[in-house]
């Protein structure tokens, strides 16, 4: 054990590394992500670690002694070999772990997550990886926030702004909230309606805890100051709210990516509402900080960044 108190840490040898790379001391610190005045102060302490003369110091920068070449060389060995051993702990997680289960609120589940799963696949494949089996638990955004919370789901992917701040998150991607009525509803010979109008009509809408019905009311509190009426009506799915709509129950604010093919086929209108666009974001959670993401959970939110739909 006598010996190994010799023997510079890591972090000392991606120091040494990056200062001989660059000749310069300020340089190596910032690559390192340390200060200047802390790198000499390392620096200083290695050399009396090891009992030699690593570095030669002149106002033109520092170079490597003979002696630090052979030991900077040597570190440069130790630090590959670091980096085969983090890749392949990482990859004995990832093997203990062939499964992925992914909770979506129904936006994210139904018009997204496939795309992204597709891509995912991909991928791993060519990797040359075994592609992760993914099991989907679908609900609105209250519900998928519980899910990772309590460890019943590995990542989660919600539309509500509200991000809880015991999770990890990152927003991944965004979606756009459009107001829809039924082709022989009045507001569809419109241009556009404002904002306030909108806010003051009871719309058909989801549960509370809904993204969708969350990111609205939001809206409203924010822009117009005030909260929006109580629901005209309230049902549990984004398919049963374009049906009651098309079917001239009221209107509604819904993602522009499921009410697509609706508007495609005729079945519903799209009425501008005047003023800025309704933009939320769809954001990844996690339990831990980013280091606690396995391999598969970061190539998916990569995936899902790189927009792949």
């Amino acid at each position: 054990m006598e010996t190994m108190r010799t023997v510079p840490d890591l972090p000392a040898l991606e120091l040494l590394a990056a200062v001989a790379r660059h000749g310069s001391i300020s340089a190596g610190a910032r690559e390192v992500g340390v200060t200047q005045q802390s790198a000499s102060a390392r620096l200083r302490s290695v050399e009396r670690q090891v009992g030699l003369e690593l570095f030669r110091r002149s106002p033109g920068g520092v170079r490597p002694t003979p002696a630090g070449e052979v030991v900077v060389s040597w570190g440069e060995e130790v630090l590959a070999a670091a980096s085969r051993l983090r890749a392949g702990i990482e990859t004995l997680r990832e093997e203990s772990r062939r499964e992925l289960t992914v909770a979506a609120s129904q936006t994210v589940s139904a018009h997204l997550l496939p795309g992204w799963l597709v891509d995912l696949r991909r991928r791993q494949q060519d990797e040359g990886r075994i592609p992760t089996a993914v099991t989907l638990a679908t609900g609105n955004s209250e519900a998928v926030i519980a899910r990772v919370r309590s460890g019943a789901a590995d990542l989660g992917f919600i539309e509500t702004p509200r991000v809880p701040d015991d999770l990890a998150s990152t927003a991944v991607t965004t979606d756009e909230l459009v107001l829809v009525v039924a082709p022989a509803h009045a507001w569809s010979r419109r241009d556009e309606v404002s904002l306030a109008e909108v806010a003051a009509t009871p719309i058909v809408a989801r549960e509370s805890g809904s993204g969708t019905r969350d990111a609205w009311e939001r809206t409203v509190r924010e822009r117009l100051g005030h909260d929006a009426p109580e629901p005209a009506a309230v049902l549990p799915t984004s398919a049963a709210v374009r049906s009651a709509v098309v079917g001239g129950l009221g209107v509604a604010l819904l993602s522009g990516r499921a009410v697509a093919d609706d508007i495609r086929l005729g079945r519903l209108h799209v009425v501008p509402i005047a003023g800025e666009r309704l933009i939320r974001p769809i954001t990844a959670l996690w339990r831990g900080t980013t280091r606690d993401l396995t391999p598969t959970s970061r190539t998916l939110l990569e995936v899902a960044a790189a927009g792949g739909t």
